[in-house]
């Protein structure tokens, strides 16, 4: 089979890297890819938001098959414009990808359907987000409606931190049109956990549980990043909580869609919060959480190209997805200034990283000239090990990243210290 993996960071490099010596591909290609995607698959210079070129290039080269990892293509109609042309994806359609790309929709959604979520109100303008704000007590959720790459949600524990935020997004169009209707919701306490599940709309088969860690700096401080690391399994996730969410969350949250007329085939990731009074929904997305997806799919035994093509089929209940024992750890080197203005082109050095046992180092932001590379992201590394336990991959994943250096370079030190 011909296939083509939609995107150009860390996630589609850990999504190629698990597909790439599968059989039943005979030829792969990646659009965009990155640095490190490009040693795998064949990079094709166009971008993941350019569903014209995406449909184009599919004709011409033959595509069998596509995975859609990304959540703006996924929100833009990519797997309908694909499946009308004849090509099987990987990925929820435009109706169902809805689930991430309106965050309203969502808590709509669970509000109808039961699904456990924090209390929330929807404002348009801001002169009455402002008011609500200066009369509710602190903490508060301030929430982009849109995609806004991991960065729309503020947590406040002021009036003047909300203010910002709501200004920010509705004043000064920080995301654009995400931002012209945001959510405000009570901020809800406890544990948080990340649990990424294949559905083909039929059954939902969750994966390993993980723990992000999405503030910039160390000890949970700064503002929201996409993601400074993770650890999986989560260890606050025990069997009892992963059934009361089964029973709880995910399989009502697929019926919901189904119900709805929007029948979710892919990758549904769950972000919950394990709060006093049981788990929480936080938010959904609608595929391969990043960088998540680089700490668990390293665990995965399965042959994940099997999985897609079953999800696909809506064949997922004849396959026995599994999970190698152990734990890992994923630390993400960033350029300096992330998640705000920051500089690239500039050369890395891997040192010794690779002597590390049990390491994989999965490219976010690179490009590759000449057999070096170059840093072209804010996310540029990430840095995985894979461990008997918990605290040998996290031994591993700093013994790695310490071997690698480039100018501006940071990250966190605390991932998975809890």
């Amino acid at each position: 089979m011909n296939v083509m993996i939609i995107g150009g960071g860390g996630r589609e490099h850990a999504i190629t890297r698990c597909i790439a010596n599968s059989p039943r591909i005979t030829k792969l290609y990646a659009l965009p890819g990155n640095g490190g995607i490009s040693e795998l698959a064949e990079c094709v210079n166009i971008s993941a938001e350019d569903i014209d070129g995406i449909v184009s290039f599919a004709q011409s080269h033959a595509i069998d098959f596509a995975i859609v990892a990304p959540d703006d293509p996924l929100a833009m109609g990519a797997v309908d414009r694909l499946e009308a042309a004849g090509v099987k994806c990987f990925g929820p359609d435009q109706k169902a990808a809805i689930i991430e790309s309106s965050k309203i929709f969502a808590k709509e959604l669970m509000t109808k359907y039961g699904i456990p979520t924090a209390n929330y109100k929807v404002f348009t303008e801001t002169d009455e987000a402002l008011s609500y704000c200066a009369l509710s007590d602190y903490q508060l959720v301030v929430k982009a409606d849109g995609l806004a790459k991991g960065k729309g949600v503020t947590v406040c524990e002021s009036f003047k931190q909300a203010r910002e935020a709501v200004m920010s997004c509705m004043r000064d169009k920080a995301f654009g049109r995400s931002g012209e209707r945001i959510l405000i919701e009570e901020c809800l306490r406890g544990p948080e956990v990340t649990v990424l599940a294949f559905t083909d709309g039929k059954v939902i088969v969750p994966m390993l549980s993980s723990m992000d860690h999405k503030r910039a700096y160390d000890g949970n401080k700064g503002p929201n990043t996409g993601g400074m690391g993770v650890v999986a399994p989560n260890f606050y996730y025990t069997p009892e909580i992963a059934d009361q969410c089964m029973k709880t969350i995910f399989l009502p949250t697929m019926n919901a869609m189904n119900a709805e007329g929007r029948t979710f085939k892919g990758c549904l990731y769950f972000g919950l919060m394990l709060t006093k009074d049981g788990p929480k929904v936080i938010e959904y997305n609608c595929r391969f959480g990043d960088p998540e997806a680089e700490a668990v799919l390293p665990l995965l035994a399965t042959d994940l190209f099997s999985i897609m093509l079953a999800v696909r089929d809506e064949r997922l209940s004849e396959v026995d997805v599994k999970f190698i024992d152990g734990a890992s750890c994923c630390v993400v080197l960033a350029s300096g200034g992330y998640p705000g203005k920051y500089l690239t082109g500039y050369e890395i050095n891997f040192g010794e990283s690779g002597e590390v046992p049990g390491v994989e180092i999965f490219h976010a932001g690179t490009r590759r000239e000449n057999g070096k590379y170059f840093t072209a992201g804010g996310r540029v590394l990430a840095v995985t090990a894979v461990g008997e336990n918990a605290m040998q991959a996290r031994e591993r994943a700093y013994d790695a990243a310490k071997c690698i250096s480039f100018e501006g370079m940071r990250y966190r030190s605390d991932i998975g210290a809890q």
